[in-house]
């Protein structure tokens, strides 16, 4: 009987050789935790659209962040819930707003942690629409005022990266100019440049409550059907200023992050949004699948396609695996 002389499977028996030849590796190094934070005091709603995610007040939100710290994941995206809403945002711009005080409380506590502090409007206005509206629609211009203003008072605050996420034109190169005047020129801007209207982050609506109380965000969130606009997104924000690039929702876009990172030469992060989060959680409770595997396969899939960095509510039960190997 003749036997071939290349066997692939060699490489395949012994565990360890196994992951001598891995080619795509996930570490802690590579996490982003997002956490929602919220007025009041003792105050930790579960999610119900996010089992295991949470809105925290701010003394549960630094017990938390303690605890990310012990697992070794060194970076959070913040997300705020104000009190009060207004009609364009410009809460959120207030020294004092809600992330503002997560932030300071943070660099209060002397934690290891990087601040990513998300840059948007949608949580602040009473309409749940990304900036201000004039006939009806989100004005690009005057919601870009807002924009700066309020990336300007983050990192007053101690955020080290702003994090654009509002998809209006020319918001990067605003925000970048008004950093750079008030003398943070040192702020790096990850710009969600590549933010689809995406039907995946319906459970971070509920957990940000910024459902829209009219219409939708399509005209100022990427088509899905689109991927050479994406590259026209990224082109723009990297001649604003940006300096590193997101692509978003992720397991439905993987062949967007791959085709990003082979464009450009700056990092990748790939945010795996609320409701993939969701749907492995849904499909674990009823038994259907294993979810730390899942898990574990989804984000190395995503690692793989390209992304440099991966936002993920997974993030914390990601380092108790890899902490535990």
């Amino acid at each position: 009987m003749s036997f071939p002389k290349t066997r692939l499977r060699r490489l395949r028996y012994n565990p360890i050789i196994r992951e001598l030849v891995k080619e795509t590796k996930i570490s802690v190094d590579d996490l982003i935790y997002p956490m929602f934070v919220c007025t009041g005091e003792n105050i930790r709603n579960e999610i119900s659209s996010m089992p295991g995610q949470y809105q925290l007040s701010i003394d549960n939100f630094i017990n938390e962040c303690k605890n990310v710290t012990r697992k070794g994941i060194k970076s959070i995206l913040i997300f705020g819930i104000p009190e009060n809403k207004d009609e364009s945002g410009k809460i959120a711009c207030q020294d004092n707003s809600i992330v503002q005080r997560a932030i300071k409380e943070i660099r209060k506590q002397n934690l290891n942690l990087l601040i990513i502090a998300d840059v948007c409007n949608c949580e602040y206005t009473n309409h749940g629409h990304c900036g201000t509206i004039i006939d009806g629609d989100v004005d690009n211009d005057l919601t870009i005022q807002t924009l700066a203003n309020q990336a300007v008072s983050l990192v007053k605050a101690g955020a080290d990266i702003i994090a654009p996420s509002d998809m209006m034109d020319g918001r990067v190169g605003l925000i970048r100019t008004a950093l750079d005047n008030s003398g943070f020129e040192r702020t790096p801007i990850l710009s969600y440049a590549v933010k689809y209207s995406s039907a995946f982050y319906s459970p971070f609506r509920d957990a940000a409550d910024s459902t829209p109380s009219f219409g939708d965000r399509k005209t100022y969130q990427m088509d899905f059907a689109n991927s050479r606009e994406a590259f026209r997104e990224v082109e723009q924000d990297l001649n604003e200023g940006a300096d590193m690039i997101m692509v978003k929702p992720a397991l439905s876009y993987l062949d967007i992050i791959y085709k990003i990172k082979e464009y450009t030469n700056v990092p990748v992060i790939a945010y795996s949004v609320s409701g993939e989060y969701s749907m492995i959680k849904a499909a674990s409770q009823n038994n259907w699948i294993k979810e730390m595997d899942i898990v574990m396969e989804i984000t190395t899939s995503i690692k793989r396609a390209g992304a440099d960095i991966i936002i993920t509510y997974h993030a914390l039960d990601i380092a108790d695996r890899l902490n535990n190997k």
